[in-house]
C-alpha cells in the first residue's frame, strides 16, 4: 500500500459507476486483453454519457481496473452486487490516495471507537491535517475541492461504506471469504479501507 502518493482529484469526473466498471472489465476478459491500456480510447462505445465525458470517464475506469489483481477482476465480474461494490471501492482507493486516506484516517478511526457519524468538522480536520504532507491541496481551486468532497461522499454511499451522502452514517462492512483472500493475497493492509481493525487483519492473514 502506497502511503506517499500525491493527491489526485480526477475522481471528480465520475462517481463509482459500477455498471460501467463491470462492463469494461468483461470487455477486457472477452477480448483476452491482459493490458487494459491497450483498449481503445473510445469511451462512447463502452460507457454511457456524452462522447467527451464518456471518453474521460472511460480513461478513469481503465485506471481503476488496472490496479486490480486478476482475482479481484474476476470477483468484480462474477460476484454479487455487494461484492462488486467492495471491489470497485478497492480499485478507487488504490487509485485515489485522497479517498483512501479519508476512509482509513477518519472513517476507520471513528468505527474503532464505535462512533459511526461523520461530521463536517471531521472532513475539515482531515484536510487541515493533510495540507503539510500534501501541499498540492492548496493548489486546487475552491470549486475543485468542493466537487471532490461531493463526489467522494457519493462514492462512499454507492459503495455501501456510508448510508447516504446527507446523513453520512458509517456502515459496518462484511467481507466474503473470496474477497478477503483476494485482498490478503495482494496486500492485507487494504483491508483497512473496509474499516477492519489491526487485530482482525492479523487473524485474517492466517
Amino acid at each position: 500500500m502506497d502511503k506517499s502518493s500525491k493527491y489526485v482529484l480526477s475522481f471528480t469526473a465520475m462517481s463509482l459507476r459500477l455498471n460501467d466498471m463491470v462492463r469494461v472489465a468483461k470487455l477486457a476478459i472477452e477480448d483476452g486483453v491482459n493490458d487494459l491500456s491497450t483498449l481503445r480510447e473510445n469511451g462512447g462505445t463502452y460507457i454511457s454519457g456524452k462522447t467527451s465525458s464518456s471518453t474521460r470517464g472511460f480513461r478513469e475506469i481503465k485506471n481503476r481496473l488496472e490496479k486490480l489483481t486478476p482475482d479481484q477482476m474476476n470477483i468484480l465480474i462474477h460476484g454479487d452486487l455487494n461484492v462488486q461494490k467492495q471491489i470497485a471501492f478497492l480499485s478507487i482507493c488504490k487509485n485515489y490516495t485522497f479517498i483512501k486516506d479519508f476512509t482509513i484516517d477518519v472513517l476507520r478511526e471513528k468505527v474503532l471507537v464505535f462512533n459511526y457519524q461523520i461530521h463536517e468538522s471531521d472532513y475539515k480536520s482531515f484536510i487541515d491535517s493533510k495540507v503539510q504532507l500534501h501541499p498540492e491541496l492548496e493548489q486546487f481551486s475552491e470549486t475543485t475541492m468542493k466537487k471532490a468532497k461531493q463526489v467522494m461522499f457519493r462514492i462512499l454511499e454507492q459503495s455501501g461504506i456510508i448510508n447516504n451522502a446527507v446523513e453520512r452514517v458509517i456502515q459496518p462492512q462484511i467481507l466474503q471469504p473470496e474477497v478477503v483472500k483476494a485482498i490478503v493475497d495482494d496486500d492485507p493492509l487494504w483491508l483497512k479501507i473496509f474499516l477492519i481493525s489491526d487485530m482482525d487483519i492479523k487473524q485474517l492473514k492466517h
